[in-house]
């Protein structure tokens, strides 16, 4: 909530009489130099603190009664840290705006999505982890007895079914977060959570899915989740989240639901599209062209780099409709795992460094041998 005694940003904004009355006329002025504060304020007769100039600290505009002379830099920062200090010990004693900081399944699957795209994307092992531990809280917190996914998590206590969106969102960030760790668990966990949805939410009769589990509080009619708002509609994500999932993992039926759901959404896809941007996105997975793309390395350092390389220049390229997984050519089909045996048996190589296979629906190219070969495909793709 922005609101805090009844009016709008309270909590957040200062005058410069109060940052001078809390910091003193020498550190007070420094401090408004530096943070943007002025007797006619930025923002309705107040200030936001912002930092245009402390970015580099050397540039701050330091006024003649700011009791320093010159631009030490080092001075300036610990200036500037103590100020700040005082004035968020002051702000602590200020009547708070309420705030909602439980833990939502499905908010968490879209961040663990974005970061997993993100450490694939930069070769930044941070977001991954962040990912990694995001979805091992949800898995290892926010499930009943049964395994079932539940809603939300506050003050140390899980509760409340999960709804549909939870599954979808959540379904759909693991396989990100595979394609950022090439860690099975994370499929296997999919595939789980995909079995659930299926049998808790799906509509059996007309296709697409109840926003409610079948086993929720009795309501007077189960509702559908089919239009985009702050977040994609949970049919959309659910469609999304399988098609994605059945191509990753071999498994054609988890694309059969996903292609049933988008035709039960035929008409709305229709006539409301712009109301429909992640329903769409799975019907164009869905239709295709659509690429499963497995990089083999050779079991060496030249092997693991050449394959690092690779999965980042792929994970920056704009090609949406694809699925990616990783092997080690030492690695004997019948040592795969389960989840992926489907689309990475039969896909290896004796040469050193990284080959990559790309496919589609199951038929494949001649695989493309070292660094060279797999960025001539790429500027070939462009």
């Amino acid at each position: 909530d922005a609101d805090s005694e009844g009016e709008e940003g309270k909590f957040f904004v200062w005058t410069e009489a109060e940052v001078l009355s809390v910091l003193g006329p020498e550190d007070g002025r420094l401090f408004c130099d530096a943070y943007d504060v002025t007797p006619r304020g930025n923002w309705e007769g107040h200030n936001i603190l912002n930092c245009p100039n402390v970015g580099h600290v050397s540039n701050v505009p330091v006024s003649d009664d700011a009791g320093l002379d010159g631009h030490v830099e080092n001075v300036l920062h610990d200036r500037l840290a103590r100020c700040r200090a005082k004035l968020f010990d002051v702000r602590t004693r200020r009547i708070a705006p309420g705030r909602d900081d439980k833990v939502l399944v499905s908010w968490n699957g879209l961040m663990i999505a974005a970061m997993s795209q993100a450490a694939s994307i930069l070769g930044e092992p941070r977001y991954a982890a962040a990912a990694s531990a995001a979805a091992d809280f949800i898995l290892n917190n926010m499930r009943d007895a049964d395994g079932r996914l539940l809603h939300s998590f506050k003050d140390g206590e899980a509760r409340f079914n999960a709804y549909l969106d939870d599954y979808a969102c959540l379904i759909d960030g693991l396989v990100d977060l595979y394609q950022a760790t090439f860690e099975p668990r994370w499929l296997g966990v999919a595939l789980e959570l995909a079995e659930q949805m299926l049998s808790r939410f799906e509509d059996p009769r007309s296709g697409g899915f109840f926003y409610t589990s079948i086993d929720h509080e009795q309501l007077v009619a189960r509702v559908r989740d089919t239009q985009d708002n702050a977040t994609p509609s949970g049919n959309g994500m659910a469609a999304y989240a399988l098609a994605r999932l059945g191509t990753l993992t071999g498994r054609p039926q988890l694309l059969g639901r996903a292609y049933a759901t988008l035709e039960a959404m035929s008409g709305q896809l229709t006539k409301f599209a712009m109301a429909s941007g992640q329903s769409l996105l799975a019907l164009d997975f869905v239709l295709g062209p659509t690429h499963e793309i497995v990089l083999v390395e050779s079991a060496d350092a030249s092997g693991v780099a050449e394959t690092d390389v690779a999965i980042r220049e792929l994970a920056q390229q704009f090609w949406p409709n694809k699925v990616f997984a990783r092997r080690r050519s030492d690695v004997a089909d019948s040592d795969l795992p389960q989840s992926l045996h489907e689309l990475l048996a039969g896909k290896s190589s004796s040469s050193p460094g990284c080959t990559v296979f790309v496919c589609e629906r199951g038929t494949c190219q001649a695989p493309l041998i070292g660094l060279s070969a797999w960025r001539e495909f790429l500027v070939a793709r462009d």
